[in-house]
C-alpha cells in the first residue's frame, strides 16, 4: 500500500499512519488475488527444475540447494502456512493482482537450476559484522538473474507497502525477463520501512559498483526499477543519490522505471523516468502518476508513461492483460537514455 511520506533533508521519514496497520491486519487473511489460479495457454510451464504448482512453498524455502538464503525467495515478513503451495502464492501477496502461478514455478525452477549448476545466485550486501550489529540486515541481499557477461545492469525493487517484499511477483519476473534480453538483473531483498529500504538500495548500488569486475557486469548507464513502494525507492535514489542514504556518491541511474506509485514531490534532479499504471488502481491513482510524469517532463527530462485501461494495483508483467509487453517499451526507454549521463 502506498504510504504518504515526508522528505526531510538527507533522509526520508515514513509517516506511517495507524490505518495502514489496521489494513495490514484486516488484509492479512484475505490476500488471495482473483488471478491467483491464472494458467493461461502459452504461459511459462516451470522450467527445467522439479518444482510444480503443487510444490509446497516451505519445500522450496528449505531446499538444501539454496543453503541459508531460501527463506528470502518468499516474503519473510508474511506468515507462510506449511501447506501453502506455489499455485497459491497470491494468498500472501497482499495488495497485488495478476499473480501468475506458472510464472512463480518457472522462477523457482530457474533459481534452483542456476544454484544446482554452481552459479552464485544470491549475494549479501552487508558484512557479517554489520549483520551482527543489526540482525534485521540478515534478511537483505541481491538475487542475480544473469545476462550476458559485461552487459548493462538493472536493479529491481519489489513493493509491499514497506511492510513486506513482494519479489516473487514484483521484481523476480521482471528480472528474469531482463536477463533473457541479455541484461544483468539484480532483485533486491530489503528491510521494510522507507528509510531502511532506501539505505539497503543505496548499499546495493554501492556493492554492485565495487564488485562490477568480479560480477562481470557493466554499471555504466544502470537502471533502477520498482513497483509500488519499490518504485518510490527507485525514484528517491534516482533523485537524491546514494550519499543521501549513507553511502559514497555513486553515479545516478540512466533511467528509473516505475510501476504504479503515486509520488508527488519533484526535485528537479529526476533521471529519465518511465512509468506505467492501471486506471482501476485504487492505491496509486493513474492521474497522480500522470501529474508526476508531466512535472518531470516540464523540467526538460525525458519521460514516458503508459496507462492501462481497467487494470488494478500490482499488475506485474501484465501477462494476459492489456499491459502485456510494457516491459519491452520500458527497456526501449532505458536504451535510448544510455550514454546521456555524465
Amino acid at each position: 500500500m502506498e504510504l504518504l511520506l515526508n522528505v526531510k533533508e538527507k533522509g526520508i521519514l515514513p509517516a506511517i499512519c495507524f490505518f495502514i496497520f489496521i489494513c495490514v491486519l484486516v488484509l492479512s487473511g484475505c490476500g488471495r488475488q482473483e488471478e491467483e489460479n491464472l494458467q493461461t495457454e502459452g504461459q511459462p510451464s516451470g522450467g527445467g527444475g522439479d518444482y510444480t504448482l503443487e510444490t509446497k512453498v516451505t519445500d522450496v524455502i528449505n531446499d538444501p540447494v539454496f543453503e541459508d538464503y531460501g527463506r528470502l525467495i518468499f516474503p519473510v515478513d508474511r506468515t507462510i502456512d506449511d501447506n501453502l503451495t506455489l499455485q497459491d502464492v497470491g494468498e500472501i501477496l497482499v495488495w497485488y493482482h495478476n499473480v501468475n502461478p506458472n510464472r512463480t514455478v518457472e522462477i523457482v525452477n530457474y533459481l534452483k537450476d542456476q544454484a544446482a549448476s554452481g552459479e552464485q545466485i544470491f549475494y549479501d550486501i552487508y558484512t557479517e559484522d554489520e549483520k551482527a550489529e543489526d540482525p534485521e540486515k540478515e534478511n537483505t541481499g541481491l538475487f542475480f538473474f544473469r545476462g550476458e557477461p559485461g552487459a548493462k545492469t538493472a536493479v529491481l525493487n519489489a513493493g509491499g507497502g514497506f511492510v513486506y517484499v513482494a519479489a516473487m511477483h514484483d521484481s523476480f519476473p521482471q528480472a528474469m525477463e531482463l536477463s533473457e534480453k541479455g541484461y544483468n538483473a539484480f532483485a533486491l531483498i530489503y528491510r521494510p520501512g522507507a528509510d531502511t529500504a532506501c539505505e539497503d538500495l543505496a548499499r546495493a548500488i554501492a556493492f554492485l559498483h565495487e564488485n562490477a569486475e568480479e560480477l562481470q557486469i557493466d554499471m555504466t548507464d544502470y537502471s533502477l526499477w520498482g513497483g509500488s513502494a519499490g518504485a518510490r525507492m527507485a525514484a528517491w535514489l534516482g533523485s537524491y543519490g546514494t550519499a543521501a542514504f549513507g553511502e559514497d556518491d555513486y553515479p545516478a541511474p540512466a533511467s528509473v522505471i516505475m510501476q504504479y506509485t503515486g509520488l508527488s514531490e519533484v526535485t528537479g534532479n529526476e533521471p529519465p523516468t518511465y512509468a506505467c499504471v492501471g486506471t482501476n488502481d485504487g492505491i496509486a491513482s493513474y492521474r497522480s502518476v500522470e501529474n508526476y510524469i508531466r512535472r518531470i517532463k516540464n523540467n526538460g527530462t525525458d519521460t514516458e508513461i503508459e496507462v492501462f485501461d481497467g487494470l488494478q494495483h500490482g499488475l506485474g508483467l501484465g501477462e494476459g492483460t492489456v499491459a502485456e509487453g510494457w516491459i519491452n517499451n520500458a527497456v526501449d526507454f532505458w536504451e535510448r537514455n544510455m550514454g546521456q549521463t555524465e
